[in-house]
């Protein structure tokens, strides 16, 4: 009997996490090239709200994903972006980058950087579910900023996709392996491409 009480805890024990571990595991979305792609609402750098609805039929639209602001990864993927948004404008593009960090993150990361597009707060994950990447638990990071040591805290980190929405909200590419340094490079073939 006095073996069967530890066996009956961890049992116990157990079964509160359960309910925890089936939550993690929801399905995600799984879009493909030339599926309806999702509409979704997000605040931007400027804590306002950013709509997609106000872009379809009207733009072609890169959303990209990235994990955390002011990383190596993420800073020459937003940098990338930043000297290829003239080029992607005169061909009716909108860039967004969306990333699990707080709208205060991303203002420092765009004055840091110079970032010259509009970056969206995705804290709770729920616009990367819509699209169907995968995230993992938050984090934060120690950066120097204007000579002072400043926390900044992501309530999700997305894994690094990339989309291409077409002016009929459909998506025209989808990139699950994005070289960070290169995918503005990419993207602008793609774009080049659509008709």
């Amino acid at each position: 009997m006095k073996h069967l009480k530890p066996i009956a805890l961890t049992l116990f024990a157990l079964t509160l996490f359960v309910p925890q571990a089936s939550a993690k595991t929801e399905k995600l979305a799984e879009l493909k090239v030339g599926d309806k792609a999702p509409t979704f609402v997000g605040v931007d750098d400027q804590d306002k709200p950013w709509d997609s609805k106000e872009k379809a039929g009207k733009k072609i639209v890169v959303v990209y994903f990235y994990p955390a602001d002011m990383t190596p990864g993420c800073t020459k993927q937003a940098c990338s972006y930043r000297d290829a948004v003239a080029k992607l404008k005169r061909t009716d593009v909108e860039v967004i980058g969306i990333s699990g960090d707080a709208v205060e993150n991303h203002r420092h990361f765009k004055n840091e950087y110079e970032l010259n597009f509009t970056l969206l707060a995705d804290t709770d994950g729920k616009i990367a579910k819509a699209f169907g990447v995968k995230t993992g638990k938050g984090g934060s990071i120690q950066r120097p900023i204007d000579g002072k040591e400043i926390t900044l805290t992501r309530g999700v980190t997305a894994s690094r996709w990339t989309f291409v929405i077409d002016k009929d909200w459909r998506i025209a590419h989808k990139d699950t392996k994005v070289n960070a340094a290169k995918d503005s490079e990419t993207v602008l073939k793609v774009i080049e491409k659509l008709p």
